[in-house]
């Protein structure tokens, strides 16, 4: 999910960064993905204090919530993260991704469900500019998923638009 908001950043001229953690923690534990998308040069691709969060377990989400700046977003996947957000000074959407995505017909959409809650509540990309992404750029290999994942996207979209809450 995290390469895709960087294509579709680069694809619209933004200055990016795309920044995948994926060691033996991947399963369960709190692999990260860091993404920045800037309208200038960046200076360093660490983020002490990112803006938003996506946290598709609770291992991330005890791990990266504190770090959230006030007035950022945050993203639960509640089907694995059994705890809500803990902040106020946040918005947020405690989201059943997991269960979307299978609604979905495909538990591997998740992380698509998540990001489309997440630019609903950032809107630092538009939701065509993602899908135009994965149009692009998804390897051959995978076109059988182009349409699910869009799918997935529109349902994150949908559900962040009646759940939210506005924290911040």
């Amino acid at each position: 999910a995290g390469q895709v908001l960087a294509y579709a950043a680069m694809d619209a001229g933004m200055e990016v960064t795309w920044f995948p953690s994926y060691g033996p923690e991947m399963r369960g534990g709190t692999a990260n993905c860091t993404v920045i998308l800037a309208d200038q040069e960046i200076g360093s691709p660490l983020v002490k204090y990112p803006q938003a969060l996506i946290a598709m377990n609770a291992p991330s989400l005890d791990k990266f919530e504190p770090l959230v700046r006030p007035g950022g977003v945050i993203v639960v996947n509640s089907s694995l993260a059994h705890r809500g957000i803990e902040r106020k000074d946040v918005k947020g959407i405690e989201i059943p991704a997991n269960h979307i995505a299978e609604d979905l017909g495909d538990r591997r959409l998740a992380n698509m469900v998540a990001v489309g809650a997440l630019l609903t509540l950032l809107p630092v990309l538009e939701m065509e500019q993602v899908k135009q992404a994965l149009r692009e750029h998804l390897p051959e290999r995978r076109r059988n998923l182009l349409e699910p994942n869009m799918r997935a996207l529109d349902a994150g979209a949908a559900y962040a638009r009646e759940h939210a809450f506005l924290g911040a």
